[in-house]
């Protein structure tokens, strides 16, 4: 089954739970296993495999077999989709805020 096109509303929404942040920042550092994300976080391995669904759903993780395990890792598209929404608002509000301070004359100066 192919991975789902990550959206940002799925993302972030994702992200909006602590503990699906932490796995993922986990992730950040390269893939791993249900256990050793569990191993790492005070969590329970179901607990940790429900986050991680999610956070596959949201296309932020892929998840590879190596023989009896499956390694997860973060999702380039994921992350992408996350910036590319971020830059889009961020963007236009630092232009606003440039367009006022170059239109705004200091205090001293009124």
């Amino acid at each position: 089954m192919p991975a789902q096109e990550p959206s940002a509303g799925a993302a972030l929404s994702a992200l909006g739970d602590p503990q699906r942040r932490a796995i993922v920042e986990l992730l950040a550092g390269g893939g791993r296993s249900v256990r050793e994300i569990a191993d790492a976080l005070p969590i329970s391995r179901p607990a940790v495999s429900r986050h991680l669904r999610l956070l596959k759903d949201a296309g932020l993780v892929a998840e590879e077999p190596r023989g009896t395990r499956r390694i997860y890792r973060l999702r380039e598209e994921g992350a992408a989709a996350v910036r590319s929404y971020l830059e889009a608002l961020w963007g236009e509000a630092a232009q606003r805020f440039r367009l006022l301070a170059e239109n705004t004359a200091p205090e001293d100066e009124r």
